[in-house]
């Protein structure tokens, strides 16, 4: 089953963020969803022990995992699981390289910072190092994260610039800085388990978040999940 690696080496980049969405989308359309959390912040785990069972057990967030556990936790998973999501630490170290080499996609998450856009070049570099040197070629992509939605800075502009001119494979659908994201980690519970009345933009936010899903999806050959629900199925 496919295995869905997000790294950035800086921390703060929306990395948790974008793999909660996508986790949490998929399990929706009804895939089954095991997160290997691997960034000592917990956010993933915090927030799966304050909203288990919403999702019945199409989700599953296996805690703590670290360089020595992850080979074992990862071979679990993927027996259990249509896609397997590792959420990394924001730096540079053998845990990064160990789960990149096992993943089928990397997502790059990036905000509209010089700073951002070198994290996640650190992690490309480490991508064109793995095909050059043992012809290991892992489909990636960037994927944007934090975006205003009114307004396009000009770093934002400078880090799609870079991107275009090295050739690096952008996701069209950003992550959207919404109330509704955040919500998630400090309430808890899921973009349909929120109240609309409490939560601005909360439509928009679940549209964001099932267009991230479905663009992912087209990233990955079907084929590779097998038995699990077709994109005809939830498109």
């Amino acid at each position: 089953m496919p295995v869905i690696t997000f790294a950035n080496t800086k921390g703060g980049a929306g990395k948790t963020t974008a793999v909660l969405l996508l986790a949490t989308e998929l399990a929706r359309l009804g895939f089954r969803v095991s997160v290997l959390d691997a960034d000592p912040q917990h956010w993933i785990t915090r927030w799966y022990e304050n909203s288990e069972g919403l999702l019945g057990n199409r989700l599953n967030v296996v805690p703590y995992v670290t360089m020595s556990t992850i080979d074992r936790q990862l071979q679990e998973e993927k027996a259990r699981a249509d896609f397997v999501l590792i959420d990394l630490p924001g730096s540079r170290s053998s845990l990064l390289a160990k789960a990149v080499g096992y993943a089928d996609y990397v997502l790059i998450p990036v905000q509209g910072s010089a700073m951002d856009a070198q994290g996640g070049a650190n992690v490309i570099e480490l991508l064109h190092y793995l095909e050059d040197k043992a012809d290991i070629r892992i489909r990636h992509s960037v994927v944007l994260t934090r975006v205003n939605s009114m307004v396009t800075t000009r770093a934002m502009t400078a880090v799609k610039d870079l991107l275009a001119a090295r050739r690096v494979h952008l996701l069209e659908t950003p992550i959207i800085e919404r109330a509704a994201f955040r919500d998630m980690f400090g309430c808890g519970g899921t973009l349909y388990s929120m109240d609309a009345k409490r939560v601005s933009n909360l439509d928009k936010a679940q549209e964001n978040a099932r267009a991230l899903a479905l663009e992912v999806l087209k990233q990955i050959p079907a084929a590779q999940y097998a038995g699990a629900p077709s994109l005809r199925s939830v498109a």
